[in-house]
């Protein structure tokens, strides 16, 4: 079973794998993009106390 392909159906195939690729990265570049802690309406010192609060819980959760 042999098939035969004209040039141009073989570089748009190309072009259509290589726009894949493209749209596969940019997806995986927005998945793993970090996700903003701070909230303009809280207070930085407010977000300073809960962060030192959650350090002192995860100390204390932590195995000797």
């Amino acid at each position: 079973m042999k098939e035969q392909y004209s040039i141009n159906e073989i570089l748009n195939a190309i072009d259509d794998l290589q726009n894949l690729k493209k749209e596969k990265k940019i997806d995986t570049i927005t998945i793993n993009k970090p996700i903003s802690r701070k909230k303009p309406d809280i207070p930085s010192d407010t977000l300073r106390l809960i962060e030192e609060a959650e350090k002192t819980i995860r100390s204390k959760l932590q195995p000797e």
